[in-house]
């Protein structure tokens, strides 16, 4: 089987066009750059040239494909919006050229977009939220949705924190404020969580969806429920060596820029419904343990 995977050169895209070599799957992965062509080469995979924008692209690619992972996402937060407009274009595109053939689209989303329910972490069946303030990239699961009432096989991966000692999601963010700010902050009393997963982990998961997923469904590739951003904070601080300090919700958003509408976010999430449909087993080390790991830290990246 030829699986199309957009985002193939990226943190977590990487990762599953490796966990589906290693499974036998020929992957064709896209790929913006000649640096990102050559990466997929040396992994074993096609390489097809585009990007999200390229529509008629994607279709062509999923067309030749025996199903499509979309992982594919411009992470520039100070064009979210528009960003998110792209991902729904390309969720469009590759289904129309999947409808009525039962072969899989999976999409990737967040956790992050699901409405909260107090007293009790997110699940995979509660519904978004749409409320003032909603994740603009729920329309990315609407996307997901359109798609499989025009008879597409869609089904929806959510994620948290993907982590391992290189990069961990918008935690690699909140480390770069840090650095250069001299402290690693918490808002109020840090009480507020965050579901994070090992990276590993993540690719294993889209490939069980891949195989024993079904159309319509949606999956959390969770590891840990929620981890106190007070001990995110405390984790960073240990690694840069600078002191830890808690932010009132007002001087949050002037420390932490685009990242405040996101930290002080108390988003809990189960992932049990996914482990018993799918065997999904995470083994890797929690969020703490790979910030605690964090090589060179002092010229920590940012993921891209």
């Amino acid at each position: 089987m030829k699986i199309f995977v957009t985002g193939a050169t990226g943190f977590v895209g990487s990762a599953v066009v490796n966990e589906l070599i290693g499974a036998g799957y020929q992957v064709l992965g896209l790929a913006r750059s000649d640096a990102g062509a050559k990466s997929l080469v040396a992994a074993g995979a096609q390489v097809h040239r585009g990007d999200l924008q390229d529509l008629d692209g994607l279709r062509n690619a999923a067309a030749s494909s025996d199903g499509v992972i979309h992982l594919g996402f411009i992470h520039d937060f100070s064009k979210y919006e528009e960003n998110c407009e792209i991902d729904r274009r390309a969720i469009e595109a590759l289904g129309s050229a999947l409808a009525g053939s039962n072969r899989p689209l999976i999409v990737t989303s967040g956790t992050g977009m699901v409405a909260s329910t107090p007293g009790r972490p997110a699940t995979e069946d509660d519904p978004l939220y749409t409320g003032p303030g909603a994740v603009p990239r729920v329309a990315s699961e609407f996307a997901v949705a359109a798609m499989a009432e025009r008879g597409v096989r869609a089904s929806i991966v959510r994620l948290p924190q993907v982590h391992d000692p290189e990069k961990q999601g918008l935690v690699t963010y909140a480390i770069a404020i840090a650095r250069e700010k001299g402290v690693s902050a918490y808002v109020g009393d840090g009480l507020s969580r965050w579901p994070a997963v090992p990276r590993l982990d993540t690719a294993h998961l889209y490939r069980l969806v891949l195989e024993k997923g079904t159309a319509g469904a949606k999956y959390h590739a969770v590891a840990e429920e929620g981890v106190p951003m007070r001990e995110i904070a405390q984790a960073v601080g240990r690694r840069l060596n600078v002191p830890v300090v808690s932010k009132s919700a007002e001087e949050a958003m002037q420390h932490f820029g685009w990242l405040g509408a996101f930290i002080a976010m108390d988003n809990v999430a189960s992932s049990e419904r996914t482990r018993k449909l799918l065997g999904w087993q995470p083994t890797g080390p929690g969020l703490i343990a790979d910030i605690d790991r964090i090589p060179n830290v002092a010229e920590h990246a940012v993921a891209s």
